[in-house]
């Protein structure tokens, strides 16, 4: 048995995108035949029903505008018309509790108002894929310094009972106090407070944000692949 458990085939998490986007977040979805990515304006996270033919060629057609990113447990290898611009592993991290801790810090809950500094921010720090609209997929708080944006945290897929913890970011100027786990927490902890499981994504060779991580309560639960294509 590996670190992250021996499951089932068909776990939620398994392929998280497709789950949200024919699932809770199928708002947010632009389809066509057998694929779905979210709108551009929201991320780059897409997903096919199956490594079939067909649906890989309606996968590279969404890609035809912009690059597409495929965050799941065996995506395809190669996807015919698209060049894979990057890949890497990543740990897929659950909590089922979050742990305590004595900091405490100003929280600003984020909206549409502050979109311009949360994508400034993200850009900034880079804590993955990032758009204009990305805030509008989940619940988003952050901390404020004199009136400036400092650090943020929020919500991303949501995968069946899952809600993926994302967006987590600190500007460089105020890294080192804390932020980025104390904002980690709290949107854990309402994940679980609304009857949802948290769970995250990191890549696996940052062994020191999943230490972070699981002083947080996140515990691994698998690997997963994140790919990045764009058109030819």
């Amino acid at each position: 048995m590996s670190e992250f458990g021996k499951r089932s085939d068909g776990h939620p998490l398994d392929r998280p995108v497709w789950q949200a986007l024919t699932g809770r977040q199928h708002n947010f979805a632009v389809t066509r035949g057998h694929a779905v990515r979210f709108d551009p304006a929201y991320g780059p996270f897409a997903a096919a029903i199956d490594a079939s033919g067909a649906a890989l060629h309606d996968l590279a057609m969404l890609a035809a505008e912009d690059e597409i990113w495929l965050l799941e447990k065996n995506p395809p290898r190669h996807i015919s018309g698209l060049v894979r611009l990057k890949q890497a592993g990543c740990v897929q991290m659950v909590a089922h509790t979050v742990t305590a801790t004595p900091l405490r810090f100003d929280i600003v809950e984020l909206g549409a108002d502050d979109a311009p500094e949360m994508l400034a921010l993200a850009t900034l720090t880079q804590p993955g894929p990032f758009r204009a609209h990305t805030h509008a997929l989940g619940h988003f708080i952050g901390i404020r310094d004199q009136g400036r944006l400092v650090a943020m945290a929020g919500e991303r897929t949501q995968p069946d009972a899952y809600v993926e913890v994302s967006g987590v970011c600190t500007h460089p100027d105020h890294r080192g106090r804390g932020y980025a786990g104390f904002l980690m927490r709290e949107v854990a902890a309402r994940i679980l407070a609304r009857g949802n499981i948290p769970f995250l994504h990191c890549y696996a060779t940052n062994t020191g944000a999943i230490a972070l991580y699981r002083s947080l309560g996140f515990t691994p639960f698998q690997t997963v692949t994140a790919a990045a294509f764009s058109a030819a």
